[in-house]
């Protein structure tokens, strides 16, 4: 039995790719900060702190496959006061010794899940496709295509196969962030003055992409590869809030408001980049994903939302 090496297990991501991976007849070693006596799922390894420092060895011995998911991730309120280096001490140097020393260990392959932050922050008219000139802004997204960098160093060097995958948001059962945060509004029937924006952006159910991950663990084609990851379909900001609306048994209740004073309020609030999230175009081309692996999206929003809220609410 293949069994796969997860970092990050009790992430969001990170459990659903646990059970997952288990009920699709892998075993499963789950890499945690510390042991928790409420994980149950599997074999669980405690690494500590990750940094250039860490020491991998007991996670890696005899693994052939690591999904890392582990990373310090974008928050909304930063405590650091240099951001940057706080990602990058996660994010880059915790990701590379990683990679060293599954290599050293005779991994075949590391799938890593990076960010669409990596392309940029929005798109103009065209989508992202995979091998687009990376463009990060934020601190988050600099570290990502940086800790990129730092793997395909250590697979040219070594016979690490490694496969980049740059998902757009992911929503599911147990989603938090501003999806949360969303899903929260429109329960609390609060009106959303977002019924004027015309935008466009891409996202990922949960299914999709653990259904993604699992062809990147096993398909040939895979190797050395950088993918976008997202549905099949973009919705407008509007057709979201309906179609969350409609899965959750709740009205929208969406006003238009013109978007300069969208974003005036947005500066006034110090929220501006939330705004932008709300009202700007976030599209990317599956069209390498089909071409090298044979893979589209199974499963369409309305049956993933659907899911969703029958979940959260079970």
């Amino acid at each position: 039995m293949n069994t796969i090496l997860v970092t990050g297990a009790n992430g969001f991501v990170g459990e659903h790719l646990c059970r997952y991976m288990l009920s699709n007849g892998y075993g499963v070693r789950a890499v945690l900060r510390q042991k928790s006596p409420h994980w149950q799922l599997c074999e669980q390894v405690a690494v500590g702190d990750i940094d250039g420092t860490t020491d991998w060895s007991s996670a890696l011995d005899g693994m052939a496959t690591v999904v890392h998911l582990a990373a310090r991730v974008h928050v909304m309120r930063e405590s650091e006061s240099d951001p940057l280096a706080a990602f990058r001490r996660v994010n880059v140097a915790g990701s590379a010794a990683l990679a060293r020393q599954a290599a050293e260990a005779g991994v075949k392959r590391m799938i890593y899940l990076s960010s669409v932050k990596v392309n940029g922050e929005r798109t103009h008219g065209e989508p992202y496709r995979a091998d687009d000139e990376p463009r990060p802004e934020d601190a988050y997204g600099i570290s990502k295509w940086e800790a990129e960098q730092a793997l395909m160093r250590v697979a040219e060097q070594t016979e690490l196969e490694l496969v980049i995958v740059r998902p757009v948001l992911v929503y599911g059962a147990g989603v938090k962030g501003n999806f949360e945060r969303l899903m929260s509004l429109i329960r609390r029937d609060v009106p959303l003055p977002l019924g004027g924006i015309s935008n466009r952006r891409s996202f990922l159910s949960i299914q999709n992409l653990l259904d993604f991950l699992h062809c990147c663990v096993d398909h040939p084609n895979a190797a050395g590869e950088v993918f976008l990851a997202a549905d099949g379909e973009g919705l407008s900001t509007p057709e979201l809030i309906r179609k969350l609306a409609h899965a959750m048994d709740c009205r929208a209740r969406l006003y238009p408001v013109p978007l300069a004073l969208l974003r005036l309020g947005g500066w006034l609030t110090g929220r501006s980049s939330m705004i932008a999230r709300l009202t700007e175009d976030l599209q990317v081309d599956l069209s390498k994903n089909r071409e090298r692996l044979g893979w589209a999206p199974a499963m369409e929003m309305d049956r993933a939302l659907s899911e969703m809220v029958s979940m959260d609410n079970g």
